[in-house]
């Protein structure tokens, strides 16, 4: 089984999955929000796809450690995934500064700001996802 991260946006969702032994993050999707439905129909399809039994939620707490609005609805969000995926564990993972190491990550790649806007959630994501997977270790 499989580990999932999400970096959860107000317009995408970022997606990531570990691999088989749960050591390394790879990119999977960038969901672009439409519908509440939709959007978890979609993580049910990925979950079901990649065989996952934990999801990882970005919990984007504020830099002294303090939970702001952003972090209150990364809660909910979990809340719902427990609620409609009740065989799958939630965990949250505090996620600071994860997007800056994603856009540092593309930079250093040379990638264009163009490309760089279109996979900086599920890059994001995939940063979150190591970090989780490391602290197992």
């Amino acid at each position: 089984m499989r580990t999932m991260a999400l970096d959860v946006g107000t317009r995408t969702i970022g997606v990531a999955t570990s691999d088989l032994l749960g050591m390394i993050a790879g990119g999977v999707e960038t969901i672009h929000r439409t519908s509440e439905e939709k959007d978890f129909a979609r993580i049910g399809e990925l979950i079901e796809e990649h065989e996952v039994d934990t999801i990882v939620v970005g919990y984007p707490k504020n830099m002294n450690g303090t939970i702001g609005e952003r972090a209150q609805i990364s809660e909910a969000f979990a809340n719902e995934l427990r609620h409609r995926f009740d065989d799958i564990k939630v965990v949250l993972w505090d996620e600071r500064l994860s997007t800056v190491a994603a856009q540092n990550v593309l930079i250093d790649a040379d990638m264009s700001r163009k490309k760089r806007k279109k996979i900086i959630d599920m890059m994001a994501a995939v940063v979150i996802l190591q970090n989780y997977l490391d602290s197992r270790r």
